[in-house]
This record gives structure tokens, C-alpha cells and sequence, in this order.
């Protein structure tokens, strides 16, 4: 075969992490998922990762892990979050790369730029430090040195493919657009090209001043887009087609965003499954490979010159993410976007400053603070240690005090480059959740820098910001964005213990007298012990101990219930170990910003439905045995208002109780017919349904035949939950097992 498809996903989440507790707080546009992270997990990368493969009945005929047979990329900030929270996804992206690299020699991933800053805006450092942390997930995640590595929005120049070269990557892929001249690879015959008439069916060698060079795969320009905007994806055989048409001799490469799959288009992931399997069987003689594997095959026999800086997105170069050029993805006509070069300014000042009190106070501190700085990539991704990383980095004597100031040092530098993720610039309004939360990474890096000895930047970096003008006058300036949205949001010990003392009453863990009982995120864990009350107070200890940043800090704790012994309107009071009296606070009034007193709410109703569930299951085994018969014409239970609160315990009952007299199941079944319609319960029932069923898949010899008048009984009362979790593990862990056919069946599996 000489004709090759490559289709690449750019997988990637902007950091989102509050810099405070280290972890994705609610974020309200994203409900009813908590935050978007999690909702496009489940709409494009779980999908991803398990796709399905139908018969022309709609029934499952394969499931197919797509990241076995696309090149793509996951961004470092994403597979962080991922590795916590959706490690069975991960680990089927991890699994993609290693399929790849059995069939093709190669793997399927490339790395990416590390916070998607885009890269020739970037300082000289921070173009090293993006891509040595980039480097360091990589290996963290797929065991191997990469290959190639994925720019943010594809914006290049050749500063920027120096760093690469120099960190050992071999390619990257840029948007046809992005080619001036191509040439021989001796320089002769050098002619201007355009993104019509460039040859994107082979790499390309781009040279660079310090003798080295990258080389350039460039994809398909008009199919991404039909890919990415146009509904390509409604129709795999029409994919397909479009696919093969195009193809000629050597590679037709894709590239767009992953979340295209399943996230922008529902079941687009079927359709690239489709057109995966029609590559895999050798249709039309157009074979799947990944780049690095072309590339070894297919060395440049050209080289190109590139439009610099450019990228994929921003016809006039890199504008986009630093000036009003017209390039918006808004949803607001006549909005302006002169917001953007005020913006980037206050935050280059803000690191240019930042840098300089890192190199100043990391001169005593570090053996080397710019080898030290490239290598904390390592402890960020979790393939070092604290203990690890000193050795050899950090001056040998330092006492605690000093050790501390050098990891607040590295965090400073961490959450500084934060706040460049290129989101910030790319939509329409400054107040949107992306500028914001690289506001609120500035001023994490502000507060570490000034707890290091750094003199306040904040007058300076208000005096740029405040140049930067919302499209919304009711909201501003930069400077009013700064001081009642980015502001609140800053963690204080009055904060960490709010939350703490409301996440604990919240989950129903306030500690009784000698007990100690600890909130912890990531980056912090705050504990509190509280003795016997005494006149309706309670006197104890709160600590605050800090992960990445080294410290703890402790206080004498009061602490006041409200009235009737009510904790989330108690008052609470500190006193620190110096003495010093800090400032008495009733809980439901400290100051916390909305994501945080959203997350108190959802741990509160995490602990509350798993309570009111338990008593729904223990009330419905004594009702059901109430029910009496159904009477003739009769289609629900009396006074059915009153049994609603029975609802999940009733469903849960009829899926896994026992069998039930005739007429006393059809009146149950009539009432949870007639119950079950947009009924609020249905939801979360549903999960927790699943979660049985996984529970029961997982055992040594699963009830096959329960299970079957599970999914049966719940079908006939019109609960039918989504079994995608439950297909998955009957394909993964019982395939062709005869005793697992009939429930095959009833999930919708074609005939084996």
C-alpha cells in the first residue's frame, strides 16, 4: 500500500484548578456536570476510548478503542486531572499509544506544550519551561520519550522550534496555512506556496540558525474543517468516501480538536470509529499509520519556511491572543476584544517581576534555579518526590524555613506560567471564566512571591490591567474584574477554616471530643479537633498543613454552633501560634467565593442523597409488602403523591427483590410506570443502578440470569438506564462467555 490515513485528536483542558487546593472547583456553566472537565470526559474521551461499532440494527457488533488507531495528543494539565479522576480513561489512552507502537513501530501520542501558552508570545524561559514540563508527563504517563509534541493552537516560529529541537522532538504538525516556501532539501528550487496548492501528502524539514532541525507534517486543511464545523461526522460511510476520495499517494493527515468526537458532535466518535475500521481492513487501499511511524518511512526530501509567527486559528499570525484582530469565537456581535493587549501586558509584568525574585531568591536556595525550575515538571506530574527533587537541587543545609521557601518559590513560578493558558485570549469577554481564572493563578503567584520577600507588585500590575475594558459596562474595568471576581476567590486561614468546618458538617464528619477529623484537597489539608461544648462552645485546634508548598500552620480554634446547635450559621474564631487574635467569622458569612461555597453545597448533597436513598431502600421493603392487588381500570397506586419519596426504594426493590404475587406486581409496575416520568430521582437512581450492576459484574461468578430480570423488570416500568459502563465491562471481562449471552441480549450486543 502507498496511500496512508492519519487522523489526530489535540485532546486538552486549560488548567482549572483552583491554585489554592489544587483541584477543579463547580463551575456553574457546566451543569449538571460539576465542572467541564468532567462533562466533556464523559461526552468525548470516555467515548473515545470505548466506541461503539454497530450492526445495521443499532446492535453492538464491536467496541472499539479509538486511541488505538488515531495519533493524538492529551495536554499535561488534562492527563493530571484525568490520572485522579478517570484513570480507567487514561489508562485506555495509555493502552492507545502502546497498540500503536506494536503495530506501527511507533506510538500513537505526541506530547504538547504544557499550559497551551502560545509559544511565540512566550518568554525565552518560559518556551523551556513549557516544554521540559511537557516532557516530563509524557514520559510520566506513556513511558517513553515523545516524538513529537502538539503547539498550542499550532502557533510556531522558529524560537520556538529551537526549544523543541533542543529537547529532542523530531516533528510537529501545523495547519497548511502555516507554509511560505517549500525548497529542495539543498535549498534549490525554493517556490511560495499556499495552503491550495502545498503538498501535504509528505513532511517537510524546517532548518533552524543553530544547525539543527524539526520536521513538519501539515494536514489536510479543507477536511479538518468539514471534520471540526460542517457535519462530516453525521454519517461514517459519507466520512469514509470523503476520506478515500481525497487520498493519493503517501499521507492524508486530519487534525482537530478531540472534543469534536462526542462533545461537539453527539456520536462522532461512532462515525471516526467506522471510518478506523474501514482503514484497518485495508479498504480502498488506504491504510492507518501515525506520523512518526510515516516519518521513518518517509524521510523530507524538502524543506519548508514558515509564516511566522502563525497558527491554526488567527489569520493574522498570533494576534488573537494579544490584540483586537476580529478573531473571536464570540457570541456577542459588536463586542470588541481590545481587552486582550492590556491583559497579556499586566501579566508579562507580572512575570518578568515574578522571574526575577525567582532567580534573585533562589540563588541561596538552589544549586542551579534554572536546572531546578526545568526539572520541577517532574514533581508536578508525580514522577519524583519532595524528598527525590531536593537532592541534588536544593542547597545542602537549607532548615525548614528556607526548604519551604524554595518549594513556595517553584509553586510561585507554577501558577505564574498558569495564567498564559491561551483560553484567556481566545473568546470574546473578559469576564468569561478563562480570563478570570488566569487572573486568579496571577494572583496566586502574587501572594507567593510577596510570602518569599518579593516587594508588592500589585499597584504596577492594577495600573496595566485596569487599561483592559469589559464589553459589559456594569462589570468595567480590569481592575473592578480584579477586585470582585478574581480577589474573593483567595484562600486565607479564615477561608481554610470555613470550608473546612462547612465541608465537615456538610458530610456529616464534625469531630466529637478527642476526635480529629480532616478536609483535604490536594494541596492542603486542614484538620480540626474540637473538645466537649462548654456554655455552647467548643474550644479545639485547626491545622493547616500544606503539600507541594512545605509548612503547616496551626491555631487555637473556637468554635459556636448556631442557634439549635446549627453548624453551617456558626461562628468560629482563631488565635495563632504568636498570640495573635485573628478576626471572628460566622460560617455562612466568611467571605468564601462562589465555587467554594458550591462545593460545600455539593458535598452536602452527596452525603444527603446517599441518606435519603438508604431510607427510600429500608421505608420501600415494608411498603411493598403493603401494596395490595390491582383492581380493575386501575393504572396507579391512592394517594400517589404521598409514595413519591418511595420511588427509588420501590425501583430498587422490583430490579433485585424478589418475585412479587401477579396482581401485586401490576399495581407496583402501574405506579412506577406513572411515577417514573420525568421524575427527579430517575438520575441519580440510574447511577447508582449501574454501580450495582458493575459490582455484580466484577465478582468471581456473576448472577447472569438476576441481572436479566433486572434490566427486564426495569424495562417494563420504562427505567432504562444508560448501560455504556455496563456494556463495557460484560465486553471487557465476560467476552463469548456462554452464560453471559442472554444479558448480552438485552444490552443490545449483536448475535456472537
Amino acid at each position: 500500500m502507498d496511500r496512508f490515513l492519519c487522523i489526530h485528536g489535540h485532546f486538552y483542558q486549560p488548567p482549572r484548578e483552583d491554585p489554592w487546593l489544587d483541584t477543579v472547583l463547580p463551575e456553574g456553566s457546566a451543569a449538571p456536570s460539576r465542572h467541564w472537565n468532567e462533562r466533556i470526559c464523559r461526552e468525548s474521551y470516555a467515548p473515545m476510548a470505548r466506541a461503539r461499532r454497530l450492526d445495521g440494527r443499532g446492535r453492538i457488533l464491536d467496541i472499539f478503542n479509538l486511541y488505538e488507531w488515531i495519533s493524538f495528543n492529551f495536554g499535561p494539565t488534562l492527563c493530571k486531572w484525568m490520572a485522579v479522576n478517570a484513570p480507567e480513561v487514561l489508562a485506555r489512552v495509555v493502552e492507545g499509544d502502546r497498540a500503536g507502537a506494536r503495530r506501527c513501530g511507533h506510538g500513537n501520542a505526541l506530547a504538547q506544550v504544557c499550559h497551551h501558552v502560545i509559544m511565540p508570545l512566550a518568554s525565552d524561559l518560559d518556551k523551556h519551561v513549557e516544554t521540559a514540563w511537557a516532557v516530563a508527563d509524557f514520559r510520566r504517563h506513556f513511558g517513553r520519550d515523545p516524538e513529537g509534541m502538539w503547539l498550542s493552537e499550532t502557533a510556531v516560529d522558529t524560537a520556538t522550534l529551537e526549544v523543541l529541537a533542543e529537547n529532542g522532538i523530531a516533528f510537529t504538525v501545523l495547519a497548511p496555512s502555516q507554509a511560505a516556501f517549500v525548497a529542495d532539501l539543498d535549498g534549490g528550487g525554493r517556490r511560495a506556496v499556499s495552503e491550495w496548492d502545498l503538498d501535504i501528502s509528505r513532511p517537510y524539514r524546517a532548518f533552524l540558525p543553530s544547525g539543527r532541525f524539526v520536521d513538519i507534517f501539515f494536514y489536510h486543511g479543507g477536511l479538518s474543517q468539514a471534520v471540526a464545523f460542517e457535519r462530516l461526522l453525521a454519517d461514517g460511510e459519507n466520512f469514509w468516501r470523503r476520506l478515500s476520495g481525497a487520498a493519493g499517494p503517501g499521507l492524508l493527515s486530519l487534525a482537530t480538536d478531540g472534543e469534536t468526537y462526542g462533545h461537539h458532535f453527539r456520536f462522532g466518535e461512532m462515525a471516526l470509529a467506522y471510518v478506523m475500521a474501514q482503514a484497518a481492513s485495508g479498504r480502498d487501499g488506504l491504510a492507518p499509520t501515525n506520523f512518526a511511524a510515516f516519518l521513518e518511512k518517509n524521510p523530507p526530501q524538502h524543506r519548508v519556511f514558515l509564516r511566522e509567527p502563525s497558527a491554526w486559528s488567527c489569520v493574522h499570525g498570533v494576534e488573537r491572543w494579544r490584540s483586537d484582530c476580529g478573531c473571536t469565537n464570540g457570541e456577542h456581535p459588536g463586542y470588541n476584544q481590545k481587552w486582550r493587549g492590556p491583559l497579556r501586558s499586566a501579566l508579562n509584568l507580572l512575570k518578568a517581576e515574578v522571574d526575577a525574585h525567582y532567580f534573585a531568591a533562589g540563588a541561596g536556595l538552589f544549586v542551579d534555579p534554572r536546572s531546578a525550575l526545568l526539572d520541577y515538571g517532574e514533581v508536578l506530574c508525580g514522577a519524583m518526590d519532595q524528598a527525590g527533587f531536593e537532592t541534588g537541587r536544593f542547597v545542602p543545609g537549607l532548615d525548614e524555613s528556607r526548604r519551604a521557601a524554595a518549594w513556595k518559590l517553584l509553586s510561585m513560578q507554577r501558577w505564574a506560567v498558569s495564567s498564559f493558558a491561551s483560553c484567556a485570549w481566545f473568546f470574546d469577554e473578559l469576564t468569561r471564566i478563562e480570563p478570570v481564572n488566569a487572573l486568579t493563578y496571577a494572583l496566586r503567584s502574587m501572594d507567593l512571591a510577596r510570602a518569599t520577600g518579593m516587594a508588592d507588585p500589585e499597584s504596577r500590575f492594577l495600573r496595566e490591567l485596569e487599561k483592559a475594558v469589559s464589553n459589559d459596562p456594569a462589570m468595567g474595568t480590569g481592575r473592578d474584574v480584579w477586585e470582585n471576581l478574581v480577589v474573593p476567590r483567595r484562600e486565607t486561614p479564615r477561608t481554610l477554616a470555613a470550608q473546612a468546618l462547612l465541608t465537615l458538617a456538610a458530610e456529616d464528619r464534625l469531630p466529637g471530643p478527642g476526635e480529629v477529623r480532616t478536609a483535604p484537597w490536594p494541596a492542603v489539608a486542614v484538620s480540626v479537633a474540637l473538645g466537649e461544648a462548654s456554655g455552647g462552645r467548643r474550644d479545639g485546634r485547626l491545622s493547616v498543613a500544606w503539600t507541594l508548598e512545605a509548612g503547616r500552620e496551626d491555631y487555637a480554634l473556637a468554635f459556636c454552633p448556631g442557634p439549635g446547635g446549627d453548624p453551617f450559621t456558626g461562628e468560629a474564631a482563631l488565635v495563632s501560634e504568636d498570640g495573635t487574635a485573628l478576626e471572628s467569622f460566622r460560617l455562612d458569612r466568611a467571605g468564601l467565593a462562589w465555587n467554594k461555597r458550591q462545593g460545600v453545597a455539593d458535598a452536602f448533597a452527596g452525603r444527603a442523597g446517599k441518606r435519603l436513598f438508604e431510607q427510600s431502600v429500608a421505608l420501600a421493603a415494608d411498603a411493598i409488602r403493603l401494596i395490595p392487588e390491582i383492581q380493575e381500570a386501575q393504572a396507579t397506586l391512592n394517594l400517589a403523591s404521598l409514595w413519591v419519596g418511595l420511588y427509588p426504594g420501590l425501583v430498587w426493590h422490583r430490579l433485585f427483590g424478589p418475585d412479587l404475587a401477579p396482581a401485586r406486581a401490576a399495581l407496583v409496575d402501574a405506579y412506577l410506570c406513572d411515577a417514573g416520568r420525568d421524575n427527579p430521582w430517575k438520575t441519580a437512581l440510574a447511577d447508582r443502578v449501574v454501580a450495582e450492576f458493575l459490582a455484580r459484574l466484577s465478582g468471581p461468578e456473576p448472577d447472569f440470569p438476576a441481572l436479566v430480570r433486572a434490566v427486564a423488570r426495569g424495562r417494563a416500568i420504562g427505567f432504562d438506564p444508560d448501560w455504556w459502563a455496563v456494556q463495557n465491562l460484560l465486553w471487557e471481562r465476560h467476552p463469548g462467555r456462554a452464560q453471559a449471552r442472554e444479558l448480552a441480549d438485552a444490552l443490545w450486543f449483536a448475535p456472537a
